[in-house]
C-alpha cells in the first residue's frame, strides 16, 4: 500500500500531466473541498480545470522538490516550468481521509523572479 506522500504525489503529476479524471477515480475520495479560488468545489470543476489547463498549455513541466507528510496531512513543494520559460514555485497541501483518498486541497504559488537578491534558488 502507498503513502499517502506517495499518493498526493502520484494524484498531482497525474491530474498535471493531463488525465485529471484518472486521478481523482484513483485517488480522490467521497468529497473535495478546494480551497484554490480558481477552481470550484467537488471532483468535476477540478477535471475541468486541469483539462482546459492541458489543452492550452501541453508543453509545462513539473519537478517535485519535497515532499512532507504529517499525520493526514501532505505538503508538495514544486517546481513548474511553463511555455515562455515562465517558473514557478508552488506549495500544495493535500489532506486525506482514514481510507487513504485526497478530501482537501490548499496551494499558493510564486513567479520565480530573474534576479534574487539573496542569491539563492526558492527551492
Amino acid at each position: 500500500m502507498l503513502t499517502n506522500k506517495e499518493n498526493a504525489i502520484a494524484f498531482y503529476k497525474m491530474a498535471y500531466e493531463g488525465n485529471p479524471r484518472k486521478a481523482v477515480e484513483l485517488y480522490v475520495g467521497a468529497e473535495y473541498i478546494q480551497h484554490n479560488p480558481l477552481v470550484g468545489n467537488g471532483p468535476e470543476p477540478f477535471i475541468s480545470y486541469f483539462e482546459k489547463m492541458q489543452a492550452e498549455y501541453p508543453d509545462k513541466s513539473i519537478e517535485f522538490v519535497r515532499a512532507i507528510s504529517e499525520g493526514d496531512l501532505v505538503a508538495l513543494h514544486t517546481h513548474q516550468v511553463w511555455p515562455g520559460n515562465d517558473e514557478y514555485v508552488t506549495m500544495d497541501f493535500f489532506r486525506f481521509d482514514t481510507q487513504g483518498k485526497i478530501v482537501e486541497h490548499w496551494d499558493a504559488m510564486q513567479q520565480i523572479p530573474d534576479e534574487s537578491l539573496n542569491g539563492n534558488t526558492m527551492y
